[in-house]
Parts: C-alpha cells; structure tokens; sequence
C-alpha cells in the first residue's frame, strides 16, 4: 500500500485529518451539530486504528473543543487561532508542515467561514476532500453554499464513510473489522 501521489485516492500515508474549531460555545448553534460530532468522532476512532495524523483548531474565544473530541484525543495540543483561515495561523501552517502530507481531510465548523477560508488557501498546496456530512455552518444555507464553492474551487467533497472506506483500501483486515463496527 503506497501514497497514492498521482491518485485521486486518499492514502493513509499521504494523508492528515484536520478538525476546525468544533468548539463548546459555537456547536449549540450549528444545523445538525449532533451528527456533524458523531462523524467526527467516527472520523477520529478511525484515525487512530489505521494511525492518522491528526491536527485540532480552535477559534479564539468560542470555548475548549467539546469534550467527546477531547476525549478521543487526551493528548491533543489544540492550535489557537484568532484567524477564520487557520492556514495564516503559523502554529496551524508550521505543524502541517512537519508532516510533510499532501492530502487532508477536513471536518469542522462553520463551513461557510473557517471551513472554507481554511481550504481554499490550502487548495493550492493541498489535495483537500471537506467531509460533508462532518461540516456545517448555523445555517443549511450557508452550508450548501460553501460546499458548492469549494468544489468549484477543487476541493473534493466526500462523506464519513467514503473517507473510512477509501483509506481503508480492502476488506478482510483487523483495521476493516474495527473499522466496520464505527459505520455500522
């Protein structure tokens, strides 16, 4: 199993998981907040089994990250950012850096704001897929927009599953089986 460079494909060792802002006092307002961090979640249990890279920020002022994320990840070292586009925060830029990846994946909020300065300065840089289904915004509207922006823009929009599936690559292994209890 190689870094699929030249693919489409999301490979488990190309690739990062970047969280944005799900923080305590924002996700109360968000359209469908519950989901959006069950898919998190799923997302970061499913880090962990394959050995992801994970990086968390959080927005100035909106509170700690929520406490099943933190939970999922005792040792995390949240970037703090008072920039909507965490990739002009120097913690946020120098700690993808290190990993030296090509592709992330991204779930967070608010699509419309953080989510979408976020990407498209990355886009340049950066194979991203916005996991639709572990973004949102307070408004269905201002979801729907964003995501039609930044696949206009090149980002690839995928769901929770199809991240689980696509860096899973096969089935019949004890990282499908661990795997498969998060989707089913």
């Amino acid at each position: 199993m190689g870094d699929n460079t030249d693919s489409q494909l999301l490979s488990r060792e190309g690739t990062i998981l970047v969280i944005i802002d799900v923080q305590e006092r924002l996700l109360p307002a968000i359209h469908n907040g519950e989901k959006l961090l069950q898919n998190i979640v799923k997302l970061l249990r499913f880090a962990k089994i394959i050995g992801l890279p994970v990086l968390v920020t959080e927005q100035e002022k909106l509170g700690p990250t929520v406490s099943e994320i933190r939970e999922e990840l005792p040792l995390i070292d949240p970037v703090a950012k008072v920039e909507f586009d965490a990739f002009k925060c120097s913690g946020f830029a120098g700690r993808l850096g290190r990993l030296q990846r090509k592709s992330l994946v991204v779930a967070g909020i608010e699509s419309h704001i953080c989510i979408a300065q976020t990407v498209l300065h990355l886009l340049p840089h950066y194979r991203v897929h916005v996991v639709s289904d572990a973004v949102s915004s307070r408004s269905p509207d201002d979801w729907k927009i964003a995501l039609r922006r930044l696949e206009q823009s090149g980002a690839v929009i995928s769901s929770t599953e199809m991240v689980i599936y696509e860096l899973l690559e096969r089935a019949g292994t004890e990282e499908f089986r661990a795997a498969l209890r998060l989707v089913k």
